[in-house]
């Protein structure tokens, strides 16, 4: 039977402390944004903060930045189809909204 190789990465605590601290006060921007009224923008900040959360999980807890770089290239990829289905479903939204019932849906404006 053959031995397989393994790659195992230790991160160092002060990287995953530093990691964490990055993504509370990311959390407390993404809460903070909530206060101030950006009109659409306020869409795009959330999910910008939420990917850039979203990359540094999968970059150190998930040990990607020290992985195979074909394993990043899959993630961007994914990344970036994810992107375009919630822009192709936001200009969607957006373009049938001039048809909606005023009042009609839940949490709409009259």
């Amino acid at each position: 039977m053959a031995e397989h190789e393994s790659f195992v990465h230790v991160v160092p605590f002060g990287v995953l402390v530093r990691v964490w601290a990055a993504l509370m006060v990311l959390t407390v921007i993404t809460v903070a944004a909530t206060w101030v009224d950006l009109g659409s923008f306020n869409l795009f900040l959330a999910l910008a903060i939420a990917t850039f959360k979203a990359s540094l999980v999968v970059l150190y807890f998930m040990h990607m930045r020290y992985d195979h770089p074909f394993n990043a290239i899959v993630f961007i990829g994914s990344l970036l189809f994810v992107m375009l289905f919630v822009v192709l479903a936001l200009l969607d939204t957006q373009a049938y909204q001039p048809e909606l019932i005023p009042g009609y849906a839940p949490g709409m404006g009259k």
